[in-house]
């Protein structure tokens, strides 16, 4: 379970060449799940993968596992038993599975803070490339997460503002489409779907990953407090402006909260934006068995393993649009 870079790296190579030669988990038509289209409807696992999961959803991202510092929280210490958990859960079922995420500020090890600028640009790299190796057959990469709200400390080691205000940016890409040639490359920030303006300066990054040939999707994330009270003009204005871009989009942590009556009302009049949006190629849930979801209220299936009006409208709506 934890081991040595050293020994770690000769491990990995080995698993490396099997996903090498295995198949690489198709994005297209998913069988499992309440989606049965194209497009997927996914969900995060945490510690460990839920009884239920498989009826609802047919995508995985990893809550928090894949973060650096739930890898690395000790220098040259890797954990990835968690990570292996969803991975292959997704891998077994034939589910597109998405490595979230490389560079961020926030859930970033602690030690590199300590390091001189070289050495953390050698982790960085390490960092990136070990987890390329361990997940061959992530169909999905967030690389950046957040870069308008959470830049990481160590930037300035991997390339600062530079000649582009986001050089830093375009190197983490750039050592991505390395160590994850069959992936797809997301970039992944929030605050997007409910001010237009700050879509705009989402789209001033886009554009310079684009013009490099070095990004493959954009990631929004849609919590709750975005979506509670979000109209659906700004929804759509959002979602034109980030298509316009000529880039698939994938709304990547979805959730709404209120009372049973609320939550409703929320989902059958924003989910409908999202899924039916030409550019939208998925929609990635960030939880919903109650009391194991980051807030309150925003859970679609209760503890006793009932769902909530939500999810019922849900399962409906997505039967009658495939």
């Amino acid at each position: 379970m934890f081991k040595s870079k050293s020994k770690w790296f000769k491990t990995v190579s080995s698993l490396a060449l099997v996903g090498v030669l295995a198949a690489s988990v198709a994005v297209g038509s998913v069988s499992a799940g309440l989606a049965k289209g194209s497009k997927f409807l996914g969900n995060i696992i945490a510690s460990s993968v839920p009884s239920n999961f498989n009826p609802y959803w047919n995508q995985v991202t990893p809550e928090n596992s894949t973060k650096w510092d739930a890898v690395e929280g000790t220098r040259n210490v890797m954990n990835w038993s968690q990570a292996d958990m969803a991975y292959n859960h997704a891998v077994n079922n034939g589910f597109p599975f998405k490595f979230h995420t490389l560079v961020w500020g926030n859930q970033q090890p602690g030690w590199i803070n300590s390091l001189s600028a070289a050495d953390q640009k050698a982790e960085v790299t390490q960092w990136i490339q070990a987890a390329g190796q361990r997940y061959p057959k992530a169909a999905f990469v967030d690389v950046v997460n957040e870069p308008l709200h959470a830049k990481p400390s160590y930037r300035n080691a991997i390339g600062g503002d530079g000649a582009t205000g986001w050089d830093w940016v375009i190197w983490s890409f750039q050592q991505a489409r390395q160590a994850f040639p069959n992936a797809k490359l997301l970039i992944n920030e929030y605050g997007i779907i409910g001010d237009p303006a700050k879509a705009d300066q989402y789209i001033q990054i886009i554009n310079i990953l684009k013009s490099r040939g070095l990004v493959d999707g954009i990631g929004i994330q849609a919590h709750y407090f975005n979506m509670d009270n979000v109209s659906v003009s700004t929804m759509n204005t959002v979602l034109n402006k980030l298509a316009a871009t000529g880039l698939p989009i994938y709304v990547s942590e979805l959730d709404m909260t209120g009372d049973d009556n609320t939550q409703l009302q929320r989902y059958q009049q924003k989910f409908p934006v999202l899924w039916q949006h030409s550019a939208v190629k998925g929609v990635t849930l960030w939880g919903y068995n109650q009391n194991q979801t980051w807030v309150s209220g925003s859970h679609l299936v209760n503890s006793n393993g009932t769902e909530r009006p939500a999810l019922q409208w849900l399962r409906n709506y997505l039967a009658n649009n495939p």
